[in-house]
C-alpha cells in the first residue's frame, strides 16, 4: 500500500489524543505521539506520509506483520459469524485455538486458560501455582518484565515495578544468568550457569522451600535485555523445582510463537515448564488474546475443584479466531522457520559486522528475530551509555540514536542503553537489510558518546 499524505486528518488525529487519551508508562504532558495512518507488513506510515520500517513489532506482537489478508478475513468471517460469547460455553474458535496450541506447546502443556493478554496470564499461573502448593511465595528474577497488573508488575524486575511495588506481595527477586554484566564475576557461561544455579538454591533455602510456590522465568527475557540463558540453566532450574515441589513457570509472551525461531523459546533448551504463559504472537496482536498452558498435573489440581478464576472476555472468539488464523499462515507460510534463517544469515551476522566497526557497540545477542544491542561509552569498562533508568538530559545519547534512527526511515525499540532488534517474524531479507543500514547510520551517532 502506498501511504497518502492527509495532514488535516493526522492533526486532527493528534489533536483528539491530546485532548482525550491518557497514555501508559508516560507523564502526559511530555510526550508527542506519531499518529499512525496505516499500517502493512513491515511497515507502517503517518499522515504526511513517511514510512517506517518497524524493527519493535508493535511492542514485540506483530510476529506475521500488520494486516495478513488471512487474519484480517478470518476475524471479518468470525464477526459475522458469532461476534462473541460468554467464556463458560464451548466455541468453536474457542476450542480449535486451544488445540491448535496445545499441540505446539512443550510436554503436557495440554490445557489453556485464556486470558486478554500477558499479565492477565501471569497474574493466573501465579494463582494457579499458590493454589495447586498451598504455598504463598513466588520467586522471579531482577532484570524481568511480567506485565502491569497487580501480581505481575511485583513480579517484574525492572524500575516499573518501584512505584507500584507493595513489598508484602510474597514475591522475592534472585539474579539470573547474564554473563555480560554477571554478578557472579563468572568468567564464562559454564561458571555463569553454575553459581547462578547455586544462588537460586541458595535463596530458596533462605526463603524455606515450604513456603515457595513457584519460580517464574522469562525463557528469554524481553524488554530486560534479551539475554539468552546458558546451557543448562533451564535444565537446572527445573531440576530444583521438581526436588523441592515448586511450580515451575515460563513466560512466553514476548518469545513465543515463532519470535526466537521456534514454536516457544522453551524449544532452544528441551524444558518444559508446569505452566506457561503467553500473549502477544499467538494471533500477532489483532484481537487482545493471551492465557496459560497448563500441565495435566496442576489440570488435575481443579477437576473437581473450582478454579477461583475467570474473565468476562477469556477466549473471546474474535481473538481465538485470529488465533486460529495466524498458527495456520504460520504453518502455511514457514514463518517459524523464517524467523530462524533471517536470524541466522542476516541478522545475526548482520549486527555483529556492526559490532566491529562501532564501539558503541558493546555486546550483540540473541536468536530468530529476537536480537539485543548493549551499547556502552567503553568496551572495556562496558559502561553503559547511559545510566540506569535514565531520563532527561542523561537519556541524552540513547535519544539522538532513536532520532537518527527515526530519520532514517526506521521505528527502533530502546530500553535504557539498548536497542532491540525485534522485526516481524516473516520480514524478508531485504527488509531486514534495509533496517542494518539505518541501524547503521544511527550507531554512528552513538559513537559521538564514546571515549
Amino acid at each position: 500500500m502506498t501511504p497518502q499524505p492527509n495532514p488535516q486528518v493526522g492533526a486532527a488525529v493528534k489533536a483528539a489524543d491530546r485532548a482525550h487519551v491518557f497514555h501508559s508508562w508516560s507523564a502526559q504532558e511530555l510526550i508527542d505521539p506519531l499518529a499512525v495512518a496505516g499500517a502493512e507488513g513491515s511497515y507502517f506510515w503517518d499522515y504526511d506520509g513517511k514510512r517506517y520500517l518497524d524493527f519493535t513489532s508493535g511492542l514485540v506482537f506483530t510476529n506475521i506483520g500488520y494486516q495478513h489478508p488471512k487474519v484480517v478475513a478470518a476475524i471479518q468471517e468470525q464477526a459475522a459469524t458469532l461476534s462473541t460469547f460468554a467464556p463458560a460455553f464451548a466455541v468453536e474458535a474457542r476450542s480449535e485455538a486451544a488445540r491448535l496450541i496445545a499441540e505446539r506447546t512443550p510436554g503436557d502443556l495440554d490445557k489453556v486458560f485464556f486470558t486478554n493478554g500477558g499479565a492477565e496470564a501471569v497474574e493466573n499461573a501465579t494463582r494457579m501455582a499458590r493454589l495447586h502448593t498451598g504455598r504463598p511465595k513466588i520467586l522471579s528474577a531482577y532484570r524481568s518484565y511480567h506485565g502491569a497488573t497487580s501480581t505481575a508488575i511485583n513480579l517484574t524486575g525492572d524500575p516499573r515495578r518501584w512505584p507500584n511495588d507493595i513489598g508484602a506481595a510474597g514475591v522475592v527477586h534472585f539474579w539470573a544468568p547474564f554473563l555480560y554484566r554477571s554478578p557472579f564475576h563468572a568468567e564464562n557461561e559454564r561458571q555463569e550457569c553454575e553459581r547462578a544455579l547455586q544462588h537460586l538454591e541458595d535463596t530458596i533455602a533462605f526463603e524455606g522451600p515450604a513456603t515457595i510456590a513457584a519460580v517464574i522465568l522469562e525463557t528469554i527475557p524481553g524488554t530486560a535485555g534479551i539475554m539468552t540463558p546458558p546451557p543448562g540453566y533451564l535444565a537446572g532450574v527445573r531440576e530444583i523445582c521438581d526436588r523441592y515441589g515448586i511450580v515451575f513457570v515460563l513466560d512466553e509472551v514476548m518469545a513465543g510463537f515463532g519470535r526466537t525461531g521456534k514454536w516457544f523459546a522453551a524449544d532452544h533448551y528441551d524444558v518444559t515448564p508446569d505452566l506457561m504463559t503467553f500473549a502477544k504472537g499467538v494471533n500477532s496482536g489483532y484481537v487482545p488474546l493471551g492465557g496459560v498452558a497448563i500441565s495435566a498435573e496442576i489440570a488435575e489440581t481443579f477437576a473437581r475443584r473450582p478454579y477461583p478464576g475467570g474473565l468476562t472476555y477469556s477466549g473471546h472468539p474474535l481473538a481465538c479466531a485470529a488465533a486460529v488464523a495466524t498458527i495456520n499462515v504460520m504453518e502455511e507460510e514457514g514463518i517459524v522457520e523464517q524467523a530462524a534463517r533471517i536470524g541466522e544469515t542476516v541478522l545475526g551476522p548482520g549486527l555483529r559486522e556492526l559490532a566491529e566497526r562501532h564501539p558503541s557497540v558493546g555486546e550483540v545477542r540473541g536468536t530468530g528475530v529476537f536480537w539485543a544491542l548493549e551499547l556502552v561509552k567503553d568496551r572495556e569498562t562496558r559502561e553503559p551509555l547511559v545510566p540506569y533508568n535514565a531520563a532527561g538530559t542523561d537519556n541524552a545519547p540513547m535519544a539522538a540514536f532513536g532520532a537518527t534512527a527515526k530519520a532514517g526511515g526506521l521505528w527502533p525499540f530502546i530500553n535504557m542503553n539498548r536497542t532491540h532488534v525485534v522485526p516481524p517474524c516473516n520480514v524478508t531479507e531485504a527488509e531486514a537489510k534495509e533496517g542494518l543500514a539505518v541501524l547503521d547510520a544511527a550507531l554512528a551517532i552513538a559513537d559521538e558518546y564514546t571515549v
